[in-house]
């Protein structure tokens, strides 16, 4: 548990307090000067990612730089350094502060993760440099967070460094691997948790021989517990016992998920409208006057509108913006004086029209972009008869749909979307490898409309999946366990207890269920290794837990700086969102349990993320999703595309 005062924080609070709190606000060699504020590439996304420029300026920031930029003498400041450890950046400060005429007055030095053992020596070797060192320290953060419970380590070509053809024997793989495992650490670190350290094992019965790719998780899991070792002696109060869980696996372990079409209101959006990362570009009405303006939103947090619909069924989502525009429209003053004759307006009526006003056009420009971006996402939809390729992809999923519906399907939307199409057919191959081996695969891409190409990403699936294994059929009491309702080739099974009032809306991402048997200590041993398992120093696990959360609050009695942020799966359920439901919502975080953190490489998705926060309320533990970089479906597609594009010269 992350705790002040008994005060929960969620896992992006923490790391954005540590950086203005811990970082900005004590590194001063006068409480009222301003300071200057440096950073290298790496570390200004890790700011951007935690901190607004007025969250930064509000700690007497005057001036932001870069390390490697031209920079201005100013010799009468202090200066904060928030770097990666790397020698170049090394130098580069040493640079600045030593001789006889320094950059600058003071200087505070974060690095972003451990440092080399001699980085200290090297400073104190100039001994015109160290009278001027104000504070040398490892921050040891240097992930980023994407949401209240996510991060990412910014690997966003792992896919292709880990998996690609001969990627084993590439200078990149090694690099890879290591700034992944360092980047995942400083989680830990920043956060003051000792996690119980699992990992995916693929072919556990040995049948199909191991890969370099299987052991992939194996090495990620070792190099962060070697770094995670080395903070129990070397960070003060660091935690001696296990105080939350960690699972790293790899996009193997749900190969449907990062394809098949998603329907909530996030998904739909970053797959099927066009979106630059987060940000939507929207004409608004022009103060002025005159012709409409072009404007960028971003669909962030800080946005209640999105808060409230982004894991909303698409249906539901429109429905609730429509109602929320009628009541806008019907209860707002403005809006209703604006309707009126002017020639009928009061003074009075003015006044009030005009104090209304701006909350109204907030209002108003808020609840018209999601208008608009609804309203794309359902043209979409109608355009390219999305429900019943949902469908046909659903029912592929869950065992209801065969060679047979798939044939009839295909014959019926003969000029459907290529990209449809090849999502399609991969899910069926995942669903029935034998229909792709040998001339059946190419019939069938014949029949879809697809070309080599398009057949190879298939193939380039299986670089991730491993050799494809022959599905059996299981014996129960000597006779066969065949339902006849369900294909023997389902890739799911439907949740028991969950019904859906929205049609399509019965997928799920194996990510579900593996947290749901973390949190019961329910995850199969073989398939999921252990490298400090609690339970073999003789401690049960429930009452490792309890120790465990006693040890982490303990160590975290400081004095809180900054207020708690509301987790963004609280948002309000009702029509219109309260300030009291919010504050409800934080105050239930005092009672939350050991935190699970899930790492995913090769890409996480929408659907992932979406059943962290859900299972965060379910379970009444955070779940922090991680990942080398979060993908939607065009995306995951180019960079499955790119596993052997080396081979084939392109």
């Amino acid at each position: 548990m992350s705790a002040s005062n008994g005060e929960y924080k969620m896992f992006r609070q923490v790391g954005r307090d540590r950086l203005l709190y811990e970082m900005l606000k004590a590194s001063s060699s006068s409480k009222s000067s301003w300071k200057i504020f440096i950073m290298d590439k790496v570390t200004v996304k890790v700011m951007a990612a935690s901190c607004k420029m007025s969250d930064i300026t509000d700690q007497g920031v005057s001036l932001v730089e870069q390390l490697f930029k031209r920079r201005e003498p100013m010799p009468g400041m202090d200066v904060v350094y928030f770097v990666q450890p790397i020698y170049e950046n090394l130098i580069m400060f040493i640079s600045d502060m030593s001789g006889r005429e320094p950059l600058y007055k003071k200087a505070f030095v974060f690095f972003s993760a451990s440092i080399p053992k001699d980085f200290v020596g090297r400073i104190k070797g100039d001994t015109s440099v160290v009278p001027r060192v104000g504070a040398l320290r490892e921050m040891n953060l240097e992930y980023f967070p994407i949401d209240n419970q996510a991060f990412l380590t910014d690997h966003g070509g792992a896919l292709e460094e880990l998996y690609g053809e001969d990627a084993e024997n590439s200078h990149d793989f090694n690099i890879c691997l290591k700034s992944m495992a360092t980047r995942i650490a400083t989680v830990f670190a920043s956060l003051k948790e000792l996690p119980v350290v699992r990992y995916r094992v693929k072919d556990v019965d040995g049948s199909t021989g191991t890969t370099f790719r299987d052991t992939i998780p194996s090495k990620v899991a070792s190099a962060i517990w070697e770094y995670i070792s080395s903070y129990k002696t070397t960070i003060p109060n660091y935690p001696q016992i296990e105080t939350c869980e960690l699972l790293i696996v790899d996009r193997s372990v749900d190969l449907v998920a990062p394809i098949i079409h998603e329907w909530t209101y996030d998904a739909m959006c970053h797959d099927l409208v066009d979106l630059d990362g987060n940000k939507y570009v929207m004409e608004v009405p022009s103060k002025s006057g005159g012709p409409p303006e072009r404007k960028e939103f971003l669909l962030e947090d800080h946005d209640p509108v999105w808060l409230e619909m982004r894991y909303l069924h698409i249906a539901e989502a429109s429905e609730r913006l429509s109602d929320k525009m009628e009541n806008l429209m019907s209860k707002n003053k403005a809006a209703q004086l604006q309707q009126k004759d002017s020639s009928e307006l009061s003074t009075r009526d003015i006044q009030k029209m005009v104090q209304d006003l701006p909350a109204y056009n907030e209002q108003m420009e808020k609840l018209s972009l999601h208008v608009e971006i609804a309203g794309k996402i359902n043209t979409v939809i109608s355009e390219e008869g999305l429900r019943d390729l949902g469908q046909i992809e659903q029912d592929i999923v869950f065992g209801d749909a065969g060679h047979k519906e798939l044939l009839e399907y295909l014959s019926e939307n003969e000029d459907g979307n290529v990209e449809n199409m090849l999502r399609l057919m991969m899910i069926y191959a995942l669903a029935d490898p034998e229909k792709f081996e040998g001339d059946n695969g190419a019939k069938l891409m014949e029949l879809a409309n697809l070309s080599h190409d398009d057949m190879r990403m298939i193939d380039n699936m299986r670089l991730l999946e491993g050799p494809v294994k022959k599905k059996k059929q299981e014996t129960k009491g000597g006779f066969l366990n065949f339902d006849k309702k369900k294909a023997n080739n389902a890739l799911r099974k439907d949740k028991q207890g969950e019904e859906e009032t929205w049609a399509l809306f019965r997928f799920y991402p194996v990510l579900e269920e593996l947290i749901e048997k973390i949190d019961k200590h329910e995850l199969p041993k073989d398939e999921y290794k252990c490298i400090n398992d609690p339970s073999t120093r003789g401690v049960s696990g429930h009452a490792a837990g309890r120790a465990a959360a006693q040890q982490s609050r303990r160590s975290r009695r400081t004095p809180a700086p900054g207020k708690a942020s509301d987790d963004s799966y609280y948002h309000c359920s009702n029509r219109i969102c309260s300030d009291s439901v919010q504050k409800n919502a934080a105050n239930d975080l005092k009672h939350m349990g050991q935190r699970i953190f899930v790492f995913i490489i090769g890409g996480a998705t929408r659907s992932e993320l979406r059943v962290c926060h859900k299972l965060t309320s379910k379970l009444r533990r955070e779940v922090v999703l991680g990942s080398t970089s979060l993908d939607d479906p065009p995306m995951y597609l180019t960079k499955l595309k790119m596993l052997t594009m080396k081979e084939h010269g392109m």
